[in-house]
């Protein structure tokens, strides 16, 4: 059993599960992202950071590599391209806002450098299933860890119970590995490996998650199935972003991991006045 959800320091403040839903901004260090946000400056994406905090960002997320299905087919962004992308960004930001920042990848070596670089998170979308240093790593690192669940092909006899039995296989990795449970946060992976029916599935299931004991992190910003379902270009995307947000709220997330981050904090914030007490 997960240990009870309680709180969770990251660098210098306190996530206190329960007490309302956090929100994580995005910054896409890559020419190639799939929601077209994409920075390659280093001073563009500094200023991109800062409005996030500005506009009530409680985390900064930080990412090298796209998540666009076709680049899963291939051996991935190679470590020296990811590091040459993230690192300055990672250092700049972290001296530039006060929030904590996280590290998006799922190599070990990244991980390490970005956190010797400011980063006081590490977010894998493998959860910590493809880099086999990567548990290891994080837990000598002593920082807190996202995992994500993360299933390509797709192909779901159970959808539910199969995300959880693979978030379980993440936890006994992290587990063997000396990372504490009150340092794990779990993310069903909206958008990765699932059709649009499987990711609305999700979210209206969310609360079944729950039954793991620990903090969710969900992220549907942009992502596919509302353009599938609204028949929308990623541009278009605000409102479908800002209904699955709230109803992900209301379904029990603890973190919403977003692109537009003025209007979701807003409809976060709205989210949790209705639903929580």
């Amino acid at each position: 059993m997960a240990a009870t959800m309680r709180s969770l320091q990251i660098g210098a403040h306190e996530f206190r599960w329960g007490s309302r839903t956090y929100v994580m901004g995005i910054v896409n260090v890559t020419p190639d992202s799939f929601s077209g946000d994409g920075v390659t400056d280093l001073q563009a994406a500094v200023a991109q950071a800062r409005q996030m905090e500005q506009d009530g960002a409680d985390l900064i997320d930080i990412g090298g590599e796209s998540t666009r299905p076709e680049t899963w087919a291939g051996p991935g962004l190679e470590v020296d391209a990811e590091l040459q992308r993230v690192l300055p960004v990672v250092e700049r930001v972290a001296a530039a806002v006060t929030v904590p920042v996280s590290i998006d990848t799922y190599k070990a070596t990244v991980a390490q450098r970005a956190v010797a670089a400011g980063a006081g998170l590490v977010n894998d979308v493998w959860g910590l299933q493809r880099d086999a240093a990567m548990a290891s790593t994080v837990a000598g690192l002593a920082v807190p860890v996202v995992l994500m669940h993360n299933r390509p092909g797709g192909g779901y006899r159970d959808l539910i119970g199969d995300i959880i039995a693979s978030l379980r296989q993440s936890v006994a990795l992290a587990r063997s590995a000396g990372i504490g449970d009150e340092r794990i946060i779990l993310d069903p992976g909206i958008g990765f490996g699932k059709t649009r029916e499987e990711n609305l599935e999700i979210i209206r299931r969310l609360p079944e998650l729950h039954s793991l004991g620990f903090p969710l992190l969900i992220g549907p910003s942009r992502k596919s199935f509302i353009g599938k379902t609204l028949d929308l270009p990623v541009n278009e995307r605000l409102e479908g972003t800002a209904a699955a947000v709230a109803l992900s709220v209301a379904g029990g997330a603890d973190i919403v991991r977003v692109h537009d981050l003025k209007a979701m904090v807003r409809v976060a914030r709205m989210a949790d006045a209705i639903s929580r007490r």
